[in-house]
């Protein structure tokens, strides 16, 4: 019996009016709708190509504003579940009998806010969340600790219809301990949405998540977005979205500058003959890690 899974992800330009100064919540309430009326066409084509898995961009309706530290941005936060968004792609996930992982801008109430992603099984039914647990607060332009609460659900594993999906944010790639407790948990595909610049780390993009994914014997997803936006006027997002397999070979990969669809199967049979090969969960000495955890 087969067990392919056909994936994909979206690295998409945000879509801007004029330059964002001053800009009321009725042109972010715009911007808003701009990329989810992107986003709405880019589901229907991953329907057309089969695609049983899709995960979006990092904070994908909407430009990555954490450029800035600015209270107008809280206004654009919504509910997870029950806000619009995830509502709308809820019902997109039941048409296509499609999993979807929809990173948002999340509010839990007036004054909490979260950076999270919500998974979507593929009947539209809300399986949970994720909320980033790794905050950047680095200058230039990654003022997240500004808007978002460190992430307090752990690192869920979320049994869809298609394989167990785990959920990384952006900076969480810098810190394996997640990614192996993602393993741990039963994860058989990681996804990353990210935002994602040229620069410091730009390097690093294809080496620390096939490392996750040698480390943990998983598939790993890595979404960023592109082009060059308002608030973040001081560098590219360069793309480069790609899947690797379990032994960190990267399988498929997007441009670095264009919006894309990027599709990809998965043979989640590789998982145990990788597994097999190198015994990395057997020979784990957990005993030997406290240091890990002292404070």
């Amino acid at each position: 019996m087969s067990n392919i899974v056909r994936c994909g992800v979206v690295q998409a330009k945000n879509v801007l009016p004029p330059p964002l100064d001053n800009a009321d919540l009725s042109v972010l309430t715009q911007i808003k709708q701009a990329m989810l009326d992107k986003h709405i066409k880019f589901v229907q084509e991953a329907a057309e190509k089969g695609v049983q898995i899709l995960c979006l961009q990092e904070m994908f309706n909407g430009p990555y504003f954490c450029a800035e530290q600015h209270p107008r941005w809280l206004d654009t936060a919504e509910e997870i579940p029950g806000g619009e968004t995830i509502s709308t792609f809820q019902a997109l996930a039941a048409k296509h009998g499609m999993v979807l992982i929809v990173p948002i801008f999340e509010k839990e109430q007036v004054g909490v806010y979260y950076n999270a992603a919500a998974v979507l099984d593929a009947d539209g039914t809300y399986m949970g969340k994720y909320r980033k647990s790794h905050l950047p607060h680095v200058h230039p332009g990654f003022w997240e600790k500004f808007y978002f609460r460190p992430g307090n659900l752990g690192y869920p594993v979320f049994p869809t219809r298609f394989a167990n999906v785990g959920v990384y944010i952006c900076y969480d790639r810098h810190f394996p301990e997640g990614a192996r407790v993602l393993g741990l948990n039963g994860a058989e595909i990681v996804f990353n949405p990210s935002a994602t610049v040229s620069g410091l780390s730009e390097y690093l993009w294809k080496l620390e998540q096939p490392a996750h994914a040698v480390a943990n014997g998983y598939f790993v997803a890595a979404v960023n977005r592109v082009g060059t936006e308002a608030p973040w006027n001081i560098g590219e997002f360069y793309g480069s979205s790609y899947f690797c397999n379990p032994r960190g070979q990267i399988i498929a990969q997007a441009g670095r500058d264009a919006d894309e669809l990027l599709v990809a199967d998965l043979d989640l049979d590789e998982i145990k003959t990788v597994r097999h090969t190198w015994q990395f969960y057997r020979d784990r000495r957990p005993e030997t890690y406290e240091p890990l955890v002292e404070l």
